[in-house]
């Protein structure tokens, strides 16, 4: 964050589509991700596939998102972010944080390693790739579980910062 300036009060609309078009995009390489899945069989076992537009679209998916990480991290880093809630336990607090950044580490991890396995034909990184697939569910999960803890049981509107621009 700049520290220069004070802690905004909300996310931008540009951070707040930012999110929301990755998650879209995330939840779309989940659904959709037989088909490169089938291709990249085939390739390990030396046969052909058929083209299938859903493996470009889930090349260019990862590729997108990983433009899109770097465009949230710069725009987190010029704007900041709005600080945590003030009746959030400071374990919390920190648990958050840790989290956020996590997010993007992972999202961008899987990008790459993604690219790599596909374009640099890397076993290894498609082994990464998949076991990180496993860790984004999991902390996706955590994420979306936060909303009804930060509502039903510290009684605060979180999820709102995440829907209109401040």
């Amino acid at each position: 964050m700049n520290t220069a300036t004070a802690a905004p009060k909300g996310y931008s609309a540009t951070q707040i589509a930012l999110h929301w078009g990755v998650a879209v995009l995330v939840a779309g390489q989940y659904i959709f991700k037989d088909a490169i899945s089938g291709a990249w069989t085939a390739i390990r076992e030396g046969r052909d596939f058929a083209f299938d537009p859903l493996i470009l679209a889930h090349v260019v998916g990862g590729a997108l998102i990983l433009a899109l990480v770097v465009w949230r991290l710069v725009l987190r880093l010029k704007r900041g972010t709005p600080l945590p809630p003030e009746n959030e336990p400071a374990p919390l607090k920190t648990l958050s944080h840790v989290a956020h950044w996590a997010f993007y580490v992972l999202l961008a991890a899987m990008s790459l390693t993604g690219l790599l396995a596909w374009f640099g034909d890397v076993a290894a990184a498609a082994q990464v790739h998949n076991v990180l697939k496993v860790a984004l569910l999991a902390f996706i999960a955590l994420h979306v579980l936060a909303v009804p803890f930060h509502k039903l049981v510290l009684k605060n509107n979180v999820m709102q910062r995440m829907i209109r621009p401040n």
